[in-house]
């Protein structure tokens, strides 16, 4: 399949290029010519597949997670022609593009969901009504159940237009479609059709795991997410799933990925392995979480051992991984399991490890089995930002989080901390392009604040240096899609300890060992693996020959 041995670089459109050719010339926001501007950039870096985070028309309650046209492009980003335009570029170049597909909700500025309001529309059943409770003492209409959402607040909302609460398991601004409802998925396969027939070549499924409610009874007491068992994973929703593969997807020569929510390998095998006919692969979140407590928002002490385990497990345990370390929804993987926020000073400049680290981290994913995925902005190894208060946040879930934590009475130092960390926001800063004012992204004012430290992190400067972060990420995915060890060979654990792991991809007649050193300290090689550095050296992170200790932030990657 072409999509095992192409890399896909994701693009949040918002945040990537803004250009002078859409309605609002330099608005601070990223566009579709803007990103047409930027594929030569996106070719030489060895990506053949674009992922295009949500450019249909939306009301931006949830950065275009809310759809309230399908068929037409968000003004801010440009027009239908800018997106036909798009495509043909993207294929002059051989690269393939797939779309954003949020089937879960739409916007309640949808057509769909404002016809629905009227209980005798046919349009009604393609959401989630339901009449609210009389409680004893209470004064107002209670909500049906006692769900509770992502976004740390309620999931239902009552319109006094309809007499009744519709059900919303992300923002109020978010209605849920009704999959029992034959006619709405029917409109679902229509947009499918739809971007294929425009040269879509897949996409990637937004919590596609959560779309069939089988019931509305109450959920079990949770401190996270109520009601989740009535929804996650359930037999309807891999029905649906082996409806769009039967009667749409199948036709085109195309694959999809899914975003899952709170996914065990269990569920993965069911939703992704191939005998199934669902999803060709889904993104999983434990390796990202081996270092929190609580999702990805509360932390604890980082060990490779752990990281190792919880990689080993999906390595071995799906029939095909999509890899990925960063995306729209995650903070910067430098900051996360790198060295970038040790040592950086008052202006921003980064620590000793930073480069390292980054190129380390490059040479951990690109040596796992699976489709790679790349954010933007990674492949330079861009960093956190440096947020001085919660204001200065966008995203709706980190305000969400802090009220609900506020509730729990958590400090608001410890509250602000966690957040800082984890937010959203972390990725959604935009790309810096060169060192110029904004880094090159926009000469209007961005949407959402530039990280100091463009000066020192930047693609105009990495370009022309040989040994940078962007040009060790162009030989890794050169040198990958080269071997067919590192894209099907199988994957064996080694050796791992708190601060270093070891692992093997063997196919056919050839291994590669690859060594990772998570620490600032030098790491010795146990001397019962000192003769698997005997081969040839492909790659290290820091530059140097490694032969019976590691240094810090190094990583090394060998042939034998």
């Amino acid at each position: 399949m072409w999509w095992k041995e192409e890399t896909v670089y994701q693009i949040y459109p918002r945040s990537f290029q803004d250009s002078s050719a859409v309605k609002s010339p330099n608005d601070g926001f990223g566009d579709i010519p803007g990103i047409i501007s930027r594929l030569d950039e996106i070719k030489a870096l060895g990506a053949g597949i674009i992922w295009l985070s949500p450019v249909y028309k939306s009301p931006d309650a949830d950065n275009g997670y809310d759809i309230s046209d399908y068929y037409d492009i968000n003004p801010k980003f440009g027009t239908m022609a800018d997106m036909e335009k798009l495509f043909a570029e993207a294929k002059k170049r051989g690269i393939k593009i797939i779309m954003d597909l949020v089937i879960n909700h739409t916007s309640d500025e949808h057509e769909w969901f404002q016809k629905s309001r009227d209980p005798k529309s046919p349009y009604r059943d393609y959401y989630i009504w339901r009449p609210g409770k009389q409680i004893p003492g209470k004064k107002n209409m209670q909500p049906p159940n006692n769900w509770t959402g992502f976004f740390a607040g309620e999931t239902w909302e009552f319109d006094s237009a309809s007499g009744e609460f519709y059900l919303h398991l992300f923002d109020k601004k978010q209605p849920d479609l009704n999959y029992k409802n034959p006619k709405m998925t029917e409109e679902v396969k229509k947009i499918l059709r739809f971007w294929l027939e425009k040269g879509a070549s897949g996409f990637r499924c937004d919590v596609i795991n959560i779309i069939y409610k089988t019931s509305l009874d109450d959920g079990k007491k949770s401190l996270t997410v109520q009601g989740l068992e009535h929804y996650k994973s359930q037999e309807g929703n891999h029905n649906v799933l082996k409806e769009f593969r039967r009667d749409v997807l199948d036709k085109y020569d195309c694959f999809t990925v899914g975003e899952t929510v709170f996914v065990d390998l269990h569920d993965a095998k069911l939703l992704s392995n191939e005998d199934r006919k669902e999803l060709n692969m889904l993104f999983f979140f434990d390796h990202l979480e081996v270092d929190r407590r609580v999702a990805r928002f509360v932390p604890k002490k980082f060990r490779a051992n752990k990281l190792l385990d919880v990689m080993t497990k999906w390595q071995q345990g799906l029939d095909w991984n999509a890899i990925y370390f960063e995306n729209h929804d995650q903070s910067r993987i430098v900051s996360h399991f790198g060295a970038a926020e040790k040592g950086k000073n008052a202006d921003g400049k980064p620590g000793l490890y930073w480069e390292r680290s980054a190129k380390m981290i490059a040479l951990f994913q690109f040596t796992l089995r699976g489709t790679l995925f790349i954010y933007q902005g990674q492949e330079i190894g861009m960093t956190n930002f440096d947020f001085k208060k919660i204001e200065e946040l966008n995203d709706v879930e980190s305000h969400g989080l802090n009220k609900l934590m506020k509730k729990f009475c958590i400090p608001k130092s410890l509250r602000w901390k966690w957040i800082k960390a984890s937010s959203r926001d972390n990725g959604r800063t935009p790309v810096q392009w060169d060192d110029s004012e904004n880094a090159g992204f926009t000469k209007g004012k961005p949407w959402l604040g530039v990280n100091k430290n463009y000066k020192y992190i930047n693609y105009a400067s990495q370009k022309k240096d040989g040994n940078s972060v962007l040009n060790f990420y162009k030989k890794m995915i050169a040198f990958r899609k080269s071997s067919k060890s590192l894209i099907y060979g199988d994957f064996q654990p080694v050796y791992a300890d708190s601060r270093i792991m070891i692992y093997k991809r063997i196919y056919k007649n050839e291994t590669f060992t690859v060594a990772l050193n998570f620490s600032f300290g030098k790491a010795r090689i146990p001397k019962k693996y000192a003769g698997l550095f005997n081969g040839e050296q492909i790659a290290s992170a820091s530059g140097e020959k490694v032969k019976d200790t590691l240094l810090p932030w190094d990583g090394v990657l060998l042939r034998s």
